[in-house]
């Protein structure tokens, strides 16, 4: 059997068995960095007009060097990358309810929202904070693949 398809019916095998900790943590540390530049170059857009801009911004590495623990230790993986993915939810969580108030506060607000749904703030992204943090909480709660 080949080595790319032995380690995909490991990797398989251990998803059955709910053995995906490593893989999670990988996963988040990968996602969070990328997300966050993104976030660095559509806040500076917006002139960090509010000091909670830079929130994701700082986070984003922090949880990326969590991410790299967890996939390196697991009492990384269910102490420190829990405790940042908490916080990286928390402020997708907060930044969906910024950008909603963002987006009402425009002249017109909801109700011309070609304008200022396109135009203002986007209303979902910070969901995807939300859910890479999640994806670093779930970490914590599965089993170390062996």
């Amino acid at each position: 059997m080949s080595a790319p398809r032995k380690l995909g019916r490991k990797a398989l095998r251990n998803l059955r068995h709910g053995r995906i900790q490593r893989s999670l943590a990988a996963a988040t540390a990968a996602s969070a960095l990328p997300l966050g530049l993104e976030i660095w170059f559509e806040h500076f857009r917006g002139s960090f007009g509010d000091k909670w801009m830079w929130t994701p911004v700082v986070l984003s590495p922090a949880l990326t060097a969590a991410g790299i623990a967890g996939v390196r230790s697991e009492r990384a993986a269910q102490t420190i990358l829990p405790a940042i993915s908490a916080l990286y939810c928390l402020d997708g969580a907060i930044g969906v309810y910024t950008h909603i108030q963002g987006v009402r506060k425009r002249p017109g607000g909801f109700d011309e929202p070609l304008y200022n749904i396109v135009m203002g703030p986007p209303l979902l992204a910070p969901g995807s904070l939300a859910l890479v943090g999640g994806m670093g909480l779930v970490a914590a709660l599965a089993r170390r693949e062996r």
